[in-house]
């Protein structure tokens, strides 16, 4: 994975559930690439300020610097031609077109790393994530670990009520959870 044959782009996706590794995973990798003297650009989508609104950070608060974007049409624009590897934090905060946008930058030769979320608070796919995911030439699927059980997650559970589907937030918002301890939302709630 780490191994670049000369003018080949391609397109790898972190993802998983949310306190998984998936931002340090990311961060890892991004900063390989720096000390390897690559040119590398960070982005995250201007929605996510949880944290830090000039930085990617990871939950154990590791963190670079980064680039807030509105949309991947801004994205694309802001990479410069001389960039090698870009990084993108929080993938399923973008629009649908960050999967065309990625493939566009592997096309002219940049390796495009992304994090994010594949399912969301209900257990339903979080696009753009599963059209990159199905594109992507390299995954990593991350696991967190139950906050009831202590067994592998793979779910995120959200714990304050909301049927908005994109509600940032983190610990007191939202636990991993595994498949057998998660808790889907009652739609029929809904008002």
């Amino acid at each position: 994975m780490d191994h670049r044959p000369s003018r080949a782009g391609w397109i790898e996706v972190i993802a998983g559930s949310m306190f998984s590794g998936k931002s340090e995973e990311l961060i890892r990798r991004l900063r390989r690439a720096q000390i390897a003297r690559q040119r590398v650009q960070i982005f995250k989508p201007a929605v996510d300020d949880r944290y830090d609104e000039m930085a990617i950070v990871s939950h154990s608060e590791m963190k670079l610097p980064s680039v807030d974007v509105a949309t991947s049409t801004e994205l694309l624009a802001q990479v410069r031609p001389s960039t090698e590897v870009v990084g993108i934090d929080e993938g399923q905060f973008f629009d649908n077109g960050l999967p065309d946008v990625c493939a566009r930058l592997a096309a002219a030769g940049k390796r495009v790393i992304v994090a994010g979320l594949d399912l969301d608070y209900r257990g339903v796919p979080f696009e753009p994530m599963p059209q990159l995911l199905a594109s992507a030439e390299y995954i990593t699927k991350t696991l967190a670990i139950c906050m009831v059980c202590g067994g592998p997650a793979n779910r995120t559970q959200r714990l304050v009520p909301s049927h908005d589907r994109v509600l940032v937030g983190a610990s007191g918002t939202y636990e991993a959870r595994c498949r057998h301890c998660y808790e889907p939302p009652d739609e029929t709630a809904r008002g």
